[in-house]
């Protein structure tokens, strides 16, 4: 006899070739693996790409990947406004910072820093609000699900090969049935006759028997099955949830650095306002300086 994973082998064959009949699921039960193949498939598509719009940076992701595989805590990077207001600092100091292009690199690098400390502060937020539960859903919940499902595809297939065992059973009892050997009166015919039948009565018996079992089977594993299923709903909320967190994360940085940038546009023109008036000073005392070279040139 073959054993019983290759059993499934060859009826999920004949299934692909029409050569055996399938038992079809409860439509409810098909409605809900679609809703959670639905939900897995678009849970990996925005994970993916807010993944991307959080950090563009294919090899910081890997890295991150790595870090979270480990479990071990990811090094602080520094974000890129961060870096660039660093460097309009180092800028300053060598430009010198009481020039007026040293001053003005020194307040809107600090205000870099600022945009840069907002981002960090979102880009923490966003990965544990939003990007952490979609991750969990399809590390925990949809393993345990598909680990599930595949063990009521395999009932299924148990329960099938028990249905075709019967059938065939009960067509050789219905076909020695039909045409018994009785040709021969002689006593030990008669006997083998009998004892055939009787076997194959007990063969019908047997199938009978293991086609209950596969049935009770299939029926607790497309029970479980379904309870797991029915939990996407709950998952949806809570999705829900961690995307409403996320809004409103992404809702705090922006005004964050509208702010940011408001208080930079105020001091820049405040910078320009004077810059305007030594500009103005220094055009005057010009002038002033030529008038007098020139007197002094005309009294020679």
């Amino acid at each position: 006899m073959l054993p019983v994973d290759l059993h499934d082998v060859f009826q999920f064959t004949e299934e692909k070739l029409g050569q055996a009949e399938k038992t079809e699921l409860d439509p409810h039960l098909e409605n809900l693996l679609a809703k959670a193949d639905s939900t897995k498939n678009w849970t990996e598509k925005i994970l993916r790409q807010t993944e991307v719009l959080l950090q563009p940076n294919p090899s910081a992701r890997i890295e991150e990947y790595i870090y979270d595989k480990l479990d071990r805590k990811l090094p602080s990077r520094t974000t890129n406004a961060e870096l660039l207001g660093q460097f309009m600092l180092d800028a300053a100091k060598e430009f010198g910072a009481d020039t007026p292009y040293g001053t003005t690199l020194i307040t809107v690098g600090e205000y870099q820093r600022k945009l840069g400390g907002a981002e960090r502060e979102f880009l923490h937020t966003a990965a544990v609000t939003f990007l952490s539960p979609l991750r969990n859903f399809l590390e925990g919940d949809w393993r345990t699900i598909s680990k599930e499902r595949r063990l009521l595809e395999n009932r299924r297939l148990d329960l099938d090969i028990c249905k075709a065992r019967l059938k065939k059973a009960k067509q050789a009892e219905a076909k020695a049935a039909a045409t018994p050997d009785f040709q021969e009166t002689r006593p030990r015919n008669y006997v083998l006759s009998a004892s055939a039948s009787a076997l194959l009565s007990e063969e019908v018996d047997k199938a009978e028997l293991e086609l209950r079992v596969a049935q009770t089977e299939f029926d607790r594993q497309a029970e479980v099955t379904r309870l797991l299923l029915e939990g996407i709903s709950s998952t949806h909320l809570n999705h829900l949830r961690c995307l409403q967190d996320f809004a409103e994360a992404q809702a705090t940085y922006f005004a964050q650095c509208h702010h940011y940038m408001q208080d930079l546009q105020r001091e820049l023109n405040r910078f320009s306002s004077d810059l305007v008036q030594i500009q103005f000073r220094l055009s005057s005392d010009l002038v002033q300086i030529q008038f007098r070279f020139s007197s002094d040139s005309v009294q020679t």
